[in-house]
């Protein structure tokens, strides 16, 4: 899931056109959990590699305006059911120049479904469990915290719906609490129209309700492409955000053992 990021260095033009190469022609399917700040109860196929990437979006919040560039949520089935999640966004204040570049909201967990359900074919609810620390970053979130979040998803012919209910351990050493879901049209259509609401509060320190609409674009199996308009208030204030953004993924190569002279 995007953990939250309250408010990476990119690598070379080359490196990003190599990888999404590699990546369209992989295997294996991608239902991206961008545009959202929640996530399915899906994961990575065994030895997969999934990508969620926004090169640049933008977040205004306090009448401070930034350049989201990138966010990144690197994904490996690792195991059968199980995945391993990195993340972490570059923000860079576009009205401020005294401010510094930021690396924020940098996490590592782990993603298991615990329940095969319409997700993966069978019947039923998917349940998955997504825990691990969030890290600090760069000039920004310093120490350590910790998140476990529970996700349900359902599947229907008209359309899938994703709840989440995440606790977190924050960096500051407070509690917070997240509840969330995501609501998508039609999983046989190209283009379909997704939405997303979620209430959050940090105990003592801030709370926000906030909802997104947008759509996702499923090119192929392994390639889609997401646009969403954000929309929340937190502590009575407005925070705008613009996201746009692609999920792709591969299979990593096989590595076969050479026979001894």
């Amino acid at each position: 899931m995007r953990h939250r990021i309250s408010k990476i260095g990119s690598s070379s033009s080359l490196t990003c056109v190599v990888v999404i190469g590699v990546a369209m022609v992989g295997s294996t399917a991608s239902f991206a959990y961008r545009p959202f700040d929640g996530t399915d109860a899906a994961v990575a196929d065994l030895q997969e590699v999934e990508i969620e990437l926004e090169p640049a979006g933008i977040l205004r919040q306090d009448a401070q305006t930034s350049l989201v560039a990138p966010f990144m949520i690197f994904n490996y089935g690792f195991a059968r059911n199980w995945e391993f999640v990195f993340q972490g966004q570059g923000q860079f204040p576009l009205a401020n120049f005294d401010e510094s570049a930021s690396i924020n909201g940098v996490g590592a967990f782990l993603k298991g479904v615990l329940r095969e359900g319409s997700l993966q074919d069978a019947s039923g609810p998917s349940i998955a469990v997504e825990f691990g620390p969030l890290l600090p970053g760069v000039r920004a979130d310093s120490g350590f915290g910790a998140s476990f979040g529970t996700i349900v998803s359902q599947r229907w012919e008209w359309g899938t719906v994703h709840a989440n209910v995440v606790t977190e351990l924050t960096r500051d050493r407070r509690t917070d609490f997240f509840l969330g879901g995501i609501i998508e049209g039609p999983s046989k259509w190209k283009v379909r129209p997704v939405a997303e609401f979620f209430y959050e509060e940090e105990i003592g320190q801030s709370r926000t309700v906030s909802g997104l609409v947008g759509a996702i674009w499923q090119v192929k199996d392994n390639l889609s492409f997401d646009v969403g308009y954000r929309h929340a208030v937190v502590n009575g204030h407005p925070v705008e955000e613009f996201r746009a953004g692609m999920t792709f993924g591969f299979s990593l190569p096989e590595i076969k053992g050479r026979r001894g002279a």
